[in-house]
């Protein structure tokens, strides 16, 4: 499961004193609500079906898929489906093949979500082995589905966009600049990024 309420308000706190940006963007947007997911198969196909599409989209597209072919918590419902089936859902065909490539590695065994490492980075190394998973992916998952605390996923525009807003940088930072920046922020950056979303979305935002 995703981080609670309760660690979030905590995190954000411990991050409030760590920096006074982040201490007023919290009195303005609040703190966020909860995000997560179950462990398993469906919450990191999810992930697949949501890349390079909106939100919307994604969840639009994963109900229909779920309808199609039955629990997504089953990996063997993907595996059986045929390639019609996956793109009447509205899978690409190079999400279709991301979709099996997941499904045969949980119903191999190869992939166990019980048994990641508890190591972050590699938890992330064990998850973009399989085809279609990238570092924010398996970011996105380690967050949402384990609730790992310092999980942060520089890599993610909106992620990027608040950062240099809440720290006023007149350009929007890169990558590695964000991801430098957050070292100061261990081993909170879990809810920071959960933070940064919400506040991304908040219309109480000033810009």
């Amino acid at each position: 499961m995703g981080l609670t309420a309760e660690q979030l308000r905590s995190e954000l706190d411990s991050l409030a004193r760590l920096e006074p940006a982040f201490a007023a963007a919290i009195l303005r947007a609040g703190y966020p609500a909860p995000r997560i997911n179950p462990r398993g198969h469906a919450t990191l196909l999810r992930t697949i079906v949501g890349q390079q599409v909106s939100t919307l989209s994604a969840d639009s597209t994963y109900r229909k898929l779920e309808g199609l072919v039955g629990s997504l918590d089953d990996p063997d419902n993907i595996a059986r489906a045929s390639d019609e089936t996956l793109r009447a859902a509205g899978l690409s065909r190079q999400k279709a093949s991301y979709a099996r490539s997941l499904a045969e590695e949980v119903t191999s065994g190869r992939l166990d979500f019980d048994a990641l490492p508890a190591d972050d980075e590699e938890a992330i190394a064990a998850l973009v082995r399989i085809k279609g998973i990238g570092r924010w992916s398996a970011e996105i998952y380690l967050l949402f589905a384990e609730g790992r605390l310092d999980i942060w996923p520089a890599g993610d525009l909106a992620v990027q966009i608040e950062i240099g807003r809440l720290l006023g940088h007149e350009v929007r930072p890169s990558e590695k600049r964000v991801r430098k920046l957050a070292e100061a922020w261990r081993p909170h950056r879990g809810a920071l990024a959960i933070f940064t979303w919400h506040h991304y979305n908040s219309e109480m935002v000033v810009i």
